[in-house]
């Protein structure tokens, strides 16, 4: 007699394209599952603009880095529709042309648990399921400025990164029992111990006697920083300098041709930057919430020199005010930080103390946890009513 296979359950993850960080943080959580769960649990990505959405919005996720070079359009869009009477309105507009997107994409993809890590997803997905659902839960991938998009009342489950994103939460309609602070997932790698960073330097080929400096644009290579190479150059800072151009290959070559009198470095996209934060003394990078959260967990102190308008708008003073950086939006300000923290170690020391302050490195494991008691849950709620 066959004993009948044992049901996998299905964990959808609902994301976009729209800026690295919802990907990245979903590809964080089920990284987790998997290494607390082995393959309990099957999981699924689906982006719900390209996969799914009718055009033009199926085409976001490619304009997305066009659109944010307009930061000033963007926070002014970003703040015109915040609110939850707006967002209901705007989602209540745009439901008839997307209803039957989304009704096909529940449809394709019956799961026992579903996850949205885009707060775009809830609303859409929400609808198009109906009364008779599994389990909704929102991971929200903003540190303090949420918009009002990601809180929706008919969730199971909402989980923030921070306090601020609950008090959001709140007064958004949530009631305080549908919230959890966990913290923002990031991979695995981001959240080990530095070991011997004398030793990581060697390996990467850095000086082991000078403080080491990296400065990032994202993967796009985007921000001053030519700017502030030519800034730091200019003084001869007592450093080693590392520079991240991204997928910015003409960029990467202008810096490569120059001489500097200190040791630096340029890269393009890389895929080590969880060991350059361990071997690193201080990150230069714009205020993204993702950098941020893995810059925390290294213990590796801030200059934040720009931000997109809108859902990073908090995130400066998130860290300026608990000490873990500074705000340095002009390469001479950006200098004068480098020469302050060189100059006053203990400074430096107290802000490394309150970087490891803030840290949540066991975020995704947690958010993990709660998934699989969110499915049990719901599992043992279902088998009672049977019976």
């Amino acid at each position: 007699m066959n004993t009948p296979a044992k049901h996998q359950p299905n964990i959808l993850f609902l994301f976009s394209d729209t800026g690295g960080g919802h990907r990245s943080a979903t590809e964080a959580i089920i990284e987790a599952l998997n290494l607390e769960y082995g393959d309990q649990y099957r999981t699924e990505m689906v982006d719900i603009f390209k996969d799914y959405a009718p055009p033009p919005l199926k085409m976001l996720p490619a304009l997305y880095p066009r659109i944010v070079r307009a930061p000033q359009a963007w926070g002014l869009g970003y703040h015109l529709s915040d609110g939850p009477k707006r967002v209901s309105v705007l989602s209540a507009s745009a439901w008839p042309y997307v209803r039957s997107s989304y009704r096909r994409l529940v449809r394709e993809h019956p799961s026992d648990l579903i996850v949205s890590v885009h707060s775009l997803a809830n609303e859409p997905v929400l609808r198009a399921l109906g009364h008779e659902r599994p389990p909704f839960v929102t991971v929200v991938t903003d540190l303090v400025s949420v918009h009002a998009s990601w809180y929706h009342r008919w969730v199971d489950l909402c989980i923030v990164p921070t306090e601020a994103a609950r008090r959001r939460a709140i007064k958004s309609l949530l009631e305080p029992e549908q919230v959890r602070v966990v913290g923002l997932p990031v991979a695995d790698q981001f959240c080990q111990p530095p070991g011997d960073v004398e030793e990581l330097r060697q390996h990467l080929g850095w000086p082991t006697d000078r403080p080491v400096v990296v400065l990032v644009g994202g993967g796009e290579g985007m921000g001053p920083l030519e700017k502030v190479v030519q800034a730091i150059s200019k003084v001869n800072l007592p450093i080693a300098l590392v520079v991240i151009a991204g997928r910015n290959k003409a960029l990467k070559a202008k810096l490569e041709a120059n001489d500097y009198p200190m040791p630096t470095f340029v890269y393009g996209f890389v895929r080590e930057m969880p060991d350059f934060m361990r071997a690193a003394n201080v990150l230069i990078t714009k205020a993204g919430p993702g950098t941020i959260t893995e810059a925390l967990n290294a213990g590796l102190p801030m200059i934040l020199y720009s931000h997109l308008p809108g859902q990073e708008s908090g995130n400066i003073p998130y860290v300026v005010s608990d000490g873990a950086g500074v705000w340095a939006p002009r390469p001479d300000q950006i200098v004068g930080a480098l020469r302050n923290w060189l100059d006053n170690t203990e400074q430096y020391d107290r802000t490394v103390d309150a970087c490891k302050k803030l840290a949540r490195p066991n975020a995704a494991r947690q958010i993990a946890h709660i998934l699989v008691e969110t499915l049990e849950k719901h599992k043992r709620k279902k088998e009672f009513s049977v019976a």
